[in-house]
């Protein structure tokens, strides 16, 4: 099956953005190049952070978000852009720490597999 082409903003052709939940692998990109101050939490598993990562990404496998939640606490006023593989762990996760209480969190739309395709290619998809 061929991938979709990507649209004007870097998504598969077809992809509705939820703009109050999600932002896209671009504007994560340029958040990055402006020097915002932000989390880029990735909750992928250990093996796949092995086979891709972005630098600089915070790493808590999305089952231990839970236990390790201390952890991110003191950054629960900061801007947090969650990332998985495709996106679906990452909006979990990003549901899960709105209802505790942190109030910037959105998800990567399409995941480290959108980032290689449109911002990184150098980062391998798996």
């Amino acid at each position: 099956m061929a991938e979709r082409p990507l649209d004007s903003q870097g998504l598969p052709d077809g992809y509705t953005l939820q703009p109050d939940w999600e932002v896209t692998p671009r504007a994560v990109k340029t958040l990055r190049e402006a020097g915002e101050d932000f989390v880029l939490l990735d909750v992928r598993e250990p093996r796949e952070i092995a086979a891709a990562a972005v630098d600089g990404a915070v790493v808590v496998p999305m089952g231990e978000i839970p236990s390790r939640l201390s952890e991110l606490e003191p950054r629960a006023q900061e801007k947090i852009v969650v990332m998985c593989h495709h996106g679906v762990r990452s909006m979990r996760v990003a549901a899960f720490l709105r209802q505790q209480g942190f109030q910037d969190v959105k998800s990567m739309a399409g995941g480290i597999d959108l980032w290689s395709r449109d911002i990184d290619a150098g980062v391998p998809r798996y």
